[in-house]
This record gives C-alpha cells, sequence and structure tokens, in this order.
C-alpha cells in the first residue's frame, strides 16, 4: 500500500462521518468538533483530491458521484476497523460466539454435543448458522467456519476436527443385497447430495461414470438427505462419520468410500481470537479427542 498518496486521516474521518451523520452539524457533534471544522475538512480533502465530494448547489448538499464512491469505501473501511477494535479490546464481549458449518456437520455432530458445553460454559451465547454457502469470516462477524476439505483455504488457520471419508449409502430396501463392483453400477439409481455441492456428479466422474439425470438427482440439506437415505429414497454421498451408526445397525449399506485424506476442520482468521469464541473451539477440539 502506498500511504504517502493517502488523504489525511482526519480529512477522511470528517466526510465519512459527515455522510454517515447526514450533515455537517451532526457530523461535527459525533466527532466533538464544529460544523464548520467538517466543511473545513472536507474542503481540504477536496482539495487534496482535485475532486468535489458535495455537490453544493442546493440549499442541502448531496453527494457527487466521486463522492458516493469515496464514502462507500470509507463506511466500510471504517466500521471493519470499530469491530476489530472492539474484539481486540473486549468491547464485545457479550456478543454470540458465530459459527458458520453444514447442515449435516450441525444435525449429526454437534447438536448432539452441544448441550454438553451449555453445561459447562452457561455464560457464552452461541449462533449457530446451518448453511452450505462459504461465508466470509471477518471482525465483528463469524468467528469460526466448520469446513470440509484438505485443510487449505489461503489466507485462513485450519484445524483438523474429524479426518473422515466421503461415503455412497443406500438403503437395503432400495438396493437390496447386490454386489456393486464399480460406481457405474450406481447410475440406474436416483442420487441425492447436500445442497450446495456437486458430490454425486463429482464422485462418479472420478470413477469413470457420468450421473444419469433421467433417473433424477435430489439436493437438499444434509441431515433430511441421511433420513431420505433411510427411507430408500435413493443413493446419498455424505461423510462417513454422519452415517457409522446406521451402517452398523444395518439401516444402510456402505458401497462405496473415497478414501483421500480429507475432512472436517476448524477454519479461523489468522491472530488472537476473542476469549469467548477460543473457549468454543478448543471445546470443539476436545470433542474430537474424545471421538478418538
Amino acid at each position: 500500500m502506498d500511504w504517502i498518496r493517502l488523504p489525511p486521516l482526519t480529512a477522511l474521518r470528517a466526510f465519512a462521518a459527515y455522510v454517515d451523520a447526514g450533515g455537517m452539524a451532526a457530523a461535527g457533534a459525533r466527532l466533538n468538533v464544529s460544523h464548520a471544522a467538517i466543511s473545513q475538512q472536507i474542503r481540504a480533502l477536496e482539495e487534496y483530491l482535485g475532486l468535489t465530494l458535495l455537490d453544493r448547489s442546493g440549499r442541502a448538499g448531496s453527494l457527487t458521484d466521486a463522492g458516493r464512491t469515496l464514502s462507500e469505501a470509507l463506511l466500510a473501511g471504517f466500521d471493519r476497523i470499530e469491530k476489530a477494535v472492539d474484539e481486540l479490546t473486549g468491547a464485545d464481549a457479550d456478543r454470540p460466539v458465530q459459527v458458520t458449518t453444514t447442515p449435516a456437520f450441525a444435525s449429526n455432530w454437534l447438536m448432539p454435543r452441544l448441550g454438553g458445553f451449555r453445561a459447562t460454559n452457561p455464560g457464552v451465547s452461541l449462533m449457530i448458522d446451518p448453511s452450505p454457502e462459504l461465508r466470509e469470516l471477518r471482525p465483528g462477524g463469524l468467528d469460526i467456519a466448520v469446513r470440509y476439505g484438505s485443510g487449505e483455504w489461503p489466507g485462513l488457520e485450519a484445524d483438523l476436527l474429524i479426518e473422515t471419508p466421503i461415503v455412497i449409502v443406500a438403503a437395503p430396501s432400495l438396493v437390496g443385497e447386490e454386489a456393486f463392483t464399480e460406481p457405474a453400477d450406481l447410475t440406474r439409481f436416483h442420487w441425492m447430495q447436500e445442497v450446495g455441492t456437486n458430490e454425486a456428479s463429482e464422485f462418479l466422474e472420478r470413477h469413470g461414470a457420468v450421473l444419469d439425470r433421467a433417473r433424477g438427482l435430489t439436493s437438499l440439506p444434509g441431515n433430511l438427505m441421511i433420513e431420505a437415505a433411510r427411507e430408500g429414497q435413493g443413493i446419498a454421498v455424505s461423510a462417513g462419520a454422519f452415517v457409522e451408526a446406521d451402517v452398523a445397525a444395518g439401516r444402510l449399506r456402505l458401497l462405496f468410500e473415497d478414501r483421500r485424506k480429507k475432512g472436517y476442520y476448524l477454519v479461523t482468521r489468522p491472530g488472537v481470537m476473542r476469549p469467548a469464541a477460543r473457549m468454543f473451539h478448543r471445546w470443539l477440539l476436545s470433542q474430537s479427542r474424545d471421538r478418538d
């Protein structure tokens, strides 16, 4: 970053405060200066940039296109700075620990264990976001993501929680006791995968087969997919850890598995986590060790 080219911070702050507050007087009150000082800083900023930021032709100044573009960047930047400072200084200590994960992980692994955390940490509030989408981790927002993969997410830190293969399972009522020698043998059945993924087609393609679209493909939340598989509605692609009990009990048959080294990881931003998030992070890792 070329720091020398950036305008003075006081001028940028005055302009952002003006836009956020909606006027010179209100911005001055927020920064504990006069409205004249705000006006002077904005004019100095315009001179520095060689741009007009406010259209002063009317009684109430309005933003020019340049002013709107700059204000959007400044407000977003100052908002992130404020949230980071609150996080680092403990000002957001009462904010719930926000965790994003897939519906399958939330339903099959996290929720059955969560009561244990609440019993030992009653003062820590949690917000679980069961979504197949990859949410951004940023200050003041999500604290922890649980993601499936090889542990490589640039710019983020990852700790292995569960190492588990991807498995192909189905109810005996659907596939019977037939021995399937290769995944292509299963293309005559309907397939199911977790919403937001392409696991079914990707698995078959790795084994030289193509999903038969005439048989249909259903994408749905992971917990509902496993329930549908138990009922014999189709071939399901799942993490092996989530169907171990069903396979052991005979509710599902293990047909194939992909044993490439992958698993669920706790993903966080680099740096110091706030105390509540760090507590939950450590507890999750302890649950993984207990499972082993």
